[in-house]
């Protein structure tokens, strides 16, 4: 007895529709169950984009105080390089 079965694609989404699906779960005035229904995924979707928004909440924060020291050591770097080049500059000019 062979059955055919048909192989259905994986549903992508966007991540902007993620975010808004996340957001909603957030706001905590409907239940997971709910916001599934109204989006057509499962539950257990809303759930996990909740918590990889949560859990990404910190590195929105932590990255603006990375960029920053990045940005400090980098300027740091550049006026060493512009002393640097200054000094050859000024001993060059005197021969």
């Amino acid at each position: 007895m062979r059955m055919d079965m048909q192989m259905t694609t994986r549903r992508r989404f966007l991540d902007k529709f993620k975010a808004t699906v996340a957001l909603e779960a957030l706001r905590g005035d409907k239940t997971a169950q709910q916001i599934a229904a109204k989006h057509r995924i499962h539950p257990t979707q809303v759930t996990s984009w909740k918590r990889q928004a949560i859990d990404g909440l910190t590195g929105v924060f932590s990255d603006k105080v990375k960029k920053a020291e990045n940005n400090g050591v980098e300027v740091k770097e550049l006026h060493a390089r512009i002393g640097k080049l200054a000094v050859e500059n000024d001993f060059g000019a005197d021969t």
